[in-house]
């Protein structure tokens, strides 16, 4: 892809910049006005919220109470546009607790479902859950996604995005910049959006910073805030994965994360 021109402010630093720009798949997110018990979307497609592909065989995923998991997250990798390391077939699913989702020890479950199973019918006695349950849920209406490949130009909490603008961290380039400068600056560095891969958003730090064992990480997804979406206070959702497990689809090792203000 043609990479992102860089703005007149940050023209001396083109060459790094350049080089730091990496490819990702941008989500648009399309709330759907039906009831969260309609939905009127393909199973096996790619949503926020709405029924989940669950093929024959497959234990519907429960909580520690034995109840019910909502979806949250549903991507198919054969809907989007080809993104080196990342499958091109097989579907992602992010479960919450209904009850206490924001507990990142265990109230979420992230499956993924490939191969044969894919070929497999959709079970037919999936569990029914009461529309008032997803009232404390982080996405409120089930979504239409889709997918354009484009290029991230980097984040200023992103653990992976570091660079030295003339012997200045991000933060002290930034304030010795003028008003109109600034506000290129920060949208040239916004990392915001839903996305597959790329840089991360956070509103408060990067978790991969403080473990050695993490710093590589990938983003294999952002939710960020919408309309119709928010992970507590303007807050922003995120799965992760080591790069040899990306490769390997050892999905069961990747973990999620959220943060807000």
């Amino acid at each position: 892809m043609e990479e992102v021109e860089i703005p007149e402010a940050l023209k001396q630093f083109s060459e790094g910049l350049i080089a730091k720009q990496r490819p990702y798949v941008s989500i648009k997110a399309t709330a759907l006005h039906c009831e969260l018990d309609k939905d009127p979307l393909d199973v096996k497609g790619s949503k926020f919220l709405g029924v989940p592909f669950v093929p024959e065989g497959m234990e519907y995923p429960k909580d520690k109470n034995g109840d019910p998991l909502v979806l949250i997250a549903q991507i198919n990798f054969s809907e989007l546009p080809l993104l080196e390391g990342f499958p091109n077939e097989g579907i992602l699913q992010l479960y919450f607790s209904t009850k206490e989702w924001w507990d990142m020890s265990g109230a979420e479950r992230i499956i993924y479902i490939a191969g044969d199973e894919m070929n497999k019918s959709q079970r037919s006695d999936l569990p029914t859950i009461d529309n008032e349950l997803y009232e404390e849920l982080p996405v409120w209406k089930i979504h239409k996604l889709d997918f354009v490949k484009s290029i991230d130009t980097g984040s200023s909490e992103d653990c992976q995005f570091s660079f030295d603008f003339g012997g200045k961290d991000y933060w002290d380039f930034e304030e010795s910049l003028a008003e109109d400068d600034k506000k290129i600056f920060d949208g040239y560095f916004t990392g915001e959006g839903h996305k597959i891969g790329g840089y991360a958003y956070f509103t408060q730090g990067d978790p991969r910073d403080y473990a050695d064992s993490q710093r590589n990480d990938v983003q294999i997804l952002q939710i960020d805030v919408d309309d119709e979406i928010m992970f507590g206070d303007s807050g922003v959702g995120h799965i992760f994965i080591s790069p040899e497990n990306l490769i390997n689809k050892k999905f069961e090792q990747s973990y999620f994360y959220w943060d807000c203000c």
